[in-house]
């Protein structure tokens, strides 16, 4: 077995590596750009080589600072993650030219798979079914109009390198075509090193499905079951789970079957992923081959008992595969949330910012996270802004997913935006926990953006008591600092809460705490300064994030935050009185939603603009955001210019 690897890669996927090499004896190398000098990756490994600046463009995307790096630690082999140079050919021969094993594909399969356009060429004369689309290179944005008129409305462009849901466009029409072209280029060419496009028809109400193959060097392939990636956010991934809902024995095998004879067809070895498109019909197509470890390999993980990473490792030292198809079993079901350095509650624009506070559910049975950050860690513009990904099993779905939802609530992050309320009402949503989903989940749930996850009276009704409970433990410890200047104040008995329109009255007492004269069956302990309460309800875990507020707490739990104003009850009878303050009207100004760089602005000083017509556009975390004007107006002033780097809430422009 190999002595040493060196991991080709940052975040949680080297620290998940490196986790595997360990358990194995093997030991292990991390390589780190400027950004990640101090990321958990880097103490975790036995070595660490610095690679460059931060930009990837100067750090991990450079083959020979990796070669290097292995020929001064004495690395033998390297796995690459996924992302970065996981599926350049010239670095997987690089690495063979230099007697340096390249833990995944061979190289005729990365290039074969690697390139959309000739990979569905292949697929066709395989026998895969592939959706109808042009299989060739665009010259520009006139032919790309043409062609998807030719094929008929809605389109997907695509980058041809392109994946992770970067360098993808959906055009309902011609607009959209003449808008998102040439950006889709951009992001290929930024991401990837490759602003080839190609164009094909989008299956309306599709589900994403894609089927685990596993290969050795000896002629053998399996598939290891499928997972379902339906719930995506701008063809980018945000839950994934195994098995599917939708699909059956027979279907499974009909996909499987035919990944595996794809993949034979490359001669493939090394964990590889076959992505379809399925209809509601069960018809399903080739979408592309990822010749890399994916993201969401871990519910695949849970439910067949496989370290994915530790058979990579052996198939690259040339060890057979441990078992045949006929010995893959699923057992049980795992879900895996994204957990995203975004903002759901603004369109879901990338943050960044330092992690003030970072403290994960304890890992425990049918509970993982796989993470390559710590508190006090920054999240940078530099590279994708996944945080962690939470991982639970159960034996059926539905206790997967509840114990999602508890996770959820136990995962506390501070500092900048991110997704964990969303994911939890997604977990909460109806229709997902039926199974009733498709790609269009989010646009259909959530037309008008993201506002929170709705709240039961009953658990409104236990924020309320809750709350109560921990306003009495602050009232009582500023009794016992006032009983030490002679006097004594016992803390209210009676509070009023309000949350949102809801007012609610709670009685505390030793034996029990009601709210409206209902008794509240509620076990927990709470110290001033707590951030995080594990309650219990009628016998019932009920994790609360707790923060202090100047009338009371924001109350944190399945999926939003309530706001409780709570006043003691001979208080909160002259809270009417108080004056609300009115917030100030934006709507005139054009802010920055995030830290970017301003890459293009359409519009000049006197110039007459329309409600949604595009103003500016600002990069961040290698995707561009189309920026339009919120009202029809003039251009009164223009605060910034092209190639600006801004921050969050900077003034682009002011509208009369």
């Amino acid at each position: 077995m190999f002595k040493k690897i060196l991991i080709a890669n940052r975040g949680e996927i080297a620290c998940r590596v490196i986790r595997t090499a360990q358990k194995m004896g093997i030991k292990t190398v991390a390589v780190y750009s400027d950004a990640d000098a101090r990321s958990p990756h880097v103490k975790m490994a036995e070595e660490a080589v610095r690679i460059g600046p931060s930009p990837a463009g100067e750090s991990y995307l450079i083959a020979d600072k990796i070669i290097a790096a292995c020929k001064e630690t004495g690395a033998e082999a390297v796995h690459p993650g996924y992302g970065f140079l996981s599926e350049r050919t010239s670095f997987a021969q690089q690495l063979d030219d230099n007697d340096i094993t390249f833990i995944g594909p061979p190289i005729n399969a990365i290039a074969a798979m690697g390139d959309k356009i000739e990979s569905k060429k292949l697929a066709e004369k395989a026998g895969v079914s592939v959706v109808p689309g042009h299989i060739g290179e665009i010259d520009d944005t006139e032919h790309a109009v043409r062609i998807s008129s030719e094929i008929g409305y809605p389109v997907m462009m695509k980058a041809s390198a392109g994946g992770g849901g970067k360098g993808m466009r959906l055009a309902w029409n011609e607009k959209d075509v003449r808008e998102g072209f040439e950006a889709t280029k951009r992001e290929g060419l930024a991401s990837f090193g490759d602003d080839r496009v190609f164009i094909e028809k989008f299956i309306e109400q599709p589900r994403h499905i894609e089927i685990q193959v596993l290969g050795d060097k000896h002629g053998n392939v399996i598939y290891l079951g499928e997972r379902e990636c339906s719930i995506q956010r701008r063809h980018q991934k945000v839950v994934e789970e195994a098995p599917s809902p939708f699909v059956d024995p027979e279907m499974r095998k009909k996909m499987g079957e035919q990944a595996v004879a794809l993949s034979q067809a490359v001669g493939y070895y090394s964990a590889g992923t076959v992505e379809l498109i399925v209809g509601a019909d069960k018809s399903f197509y080739f979408l592309e081959m990822n010749t890399r470890l994916q993201v969401e390999h871990p519910v695949t993980e849970y439910i067949t008992g496989l370290d994915l990473v530790e058979q990579m490792i052996r198939v690259a030292y040339g060890e057979k595969l441990p078992l045949t198809q006929d010995e893959v079993t699923l057992t049980g079901w795992a879900v895996e949330n994204r957990v995203y350095a975004e903002d759901p509650y603004r369109g879901f624009l990338p943050s960044t910012g330092r992690l003030v506070k970072y403290r994960p559910p304890e890992a425990e049975e049918g509970i993982r996270v796989d993470d390559g950050v710590a508190e006090g860690g920054e999240v940078s513009i530099f590279y994708d802004p996944m945080i962690a990904k939470l991982i639970t099993y159960g034996e059926t779905r539905i206790e997967a997913i509840d114990r999602q939802i508890d996770a959820l609530n136990r995962f506390e992050l501070v500092g900048p935006g991110h997704n964990i309320d969303f994911l939890s009402a997604l977990m909460q949503h109806e229709r997902f926990r039926e199974g009733n989903i498709t790609t269009n989940f989010i646009a259909e749930e959530y037309p008008d953006g993201f506002q929170g996850a709705p709240a039961s009276d009953e658990l409104l009704c236990n924020l309320a008591a809750i709350g109560s409970f921990a306003a009495t433990a602050h009232a009582d410890r500023a009794r016992r600092v006032d009983n030490q200047l002679g006097k004594r104040l016992d803390p209210p008995s009676e509070w009023q809460v309000k949350i949102g329109d809801k007012i609610m009255d709670v009685s505390i007492s030793e034996e029990e705490i009601s709210v409206d004269g209902t008794a509240v069956d509620l076990s927990m302990e709470y110290t001033p300064g707590d951030t995080l309460i594990l309650a219990e309800v009628a016998g019932k875990p009920l994790s609360v994030k707790i923060a202090r507020t100047a009338n009371g707490f924001a109350l944190n739990s399945h999926g939003a935050t309530h706001k409780a104003r709570i006043l003691p009850a001979h208080v909160a009878q002259h809270a009417v009185h108080m004056i609300e303050k009115i917030p100030p009207d934006l709507s005139k100004f054009l802010l920055c939603p995030m830290p970017g760089l301003l890459v293009a602005l359409h519009v000049g000083e006197g110039e007459t603009v329309v409600e949604g017509q595009p103003l500016a556009v600002v990069e961040a975390m290698k995707m561009e955001n189309i920026l339009r004007a919120e009202k029809n107006g003039v251009v009164k002033s223009v605060n910034a210019a092209q190639g600006d780097s801004l921050a969050v809430d900077a003034v682009i422009l002011e509208l009369e």
